[in-house]
């Protein structure tokens, strides 16, 4: 099974109209306020930091690079061809690689893991995107990669943050500008149930082994000055003998 010809197209219109500077895109916010935080967390509970590090869902590959400094093989995987080509022009060194890569089709992780190994695996904020019924397999796609030795760390929007989206596209005066985009190419951010994740992950054969709550930071400020914030969870996750 693979996404809808729909959820592809429009991430691909989403991201061919994007432009390619960091910070251009709702999500986008810098490495020290996204991935430094969540490495802070995570790193402690890799049992093999020299695994390939997999940044799924990895858009423009603003944090894939900030990865790359920090781990000896990063993979940057994305479901559109859009976002590698900003990904790859971000990134003229080749610090990271990057493929395109459809998370819920079970051959392709199953391929990915073959070439790679077991490997540790960072997402954020891609679950609740995902259409309902491709949930559960796209995290079955990532056990597949961690393996038996691997990590996985996920950040995903808390039920509270949909309200604040909802009231944010509604304002009289229109949505955000980094965030009407999103909307306008039917990317209009889904709800996942707090419990649910956990429960996506034990059906996948992996144990939660750490979870808290942190904001997902945006790069979009309110009226008042201040830079919007997404109330969000984490959660790491892997096999325990």
């Amino acid at each position: 099974m693979s996404v809808t010809s729909r959820y592809r197209q429009s991430w691909e219109g989403f991201w061919r109209e994007a432009s390619g500077e960091q910070g251009a895109v709702f999500w986008d916010a810098e490495p020290a306020l996204t991935a430094g935080r969540h490495l802070a967390l995570f790193e402690a509970h890799l049992t093999d930091p020299g695994l390939p590090m997999v940044d799924l869902g990895c858009g423009n590959g603003t944090q894939t690079r900030f990865l790359a400094e920090r781990f000896p093989r990063v993979v940057g995987v994305e479901l559109s061809a859009a976002a590698l080509d900003h990904a790859r022009q971000a990134d003229p060194a080749g610090q990271a690689t990057y493929r395109l890569f459809d998370a819920v089709e079970k051959t392709e992780a199953e391929t990915l893991h073959a070439e790679l190994g077991d490997a540790n695996i960072y997402m954020r904020g891609v679950l609740h995107q995902a259409e309902p019924d491709d949930r559960q397999l796209m995290v079955n796609g990532i056990a597949t990669l961690v393996g038996e030795r691997g990590r996985a760390f996920l950040v995903e929007l808390s039920e509270s943050a949909k309200p604040v989206l909802m009231g944010l596209a509604q304002s009289p005066s229109g949505p955000p500008p980094k965030l009407a985009p999103i909307f306008r190419h039917g990317i209009a951010p889904g709800e996942v149930a707090d419990a649910a994740v956990p429960e996506y992950l034990r059906a996948a054969g992996l144990s939660v082994l750490a979870r808290g709550e942190l904001p997902l930071i945006t790069t979009e400020y309110g009226p008042d000055g201040a830079r919007i914030e997404l109330p969000s969870k984490w959660v790491v996750a892997g096999r325990t003998v």
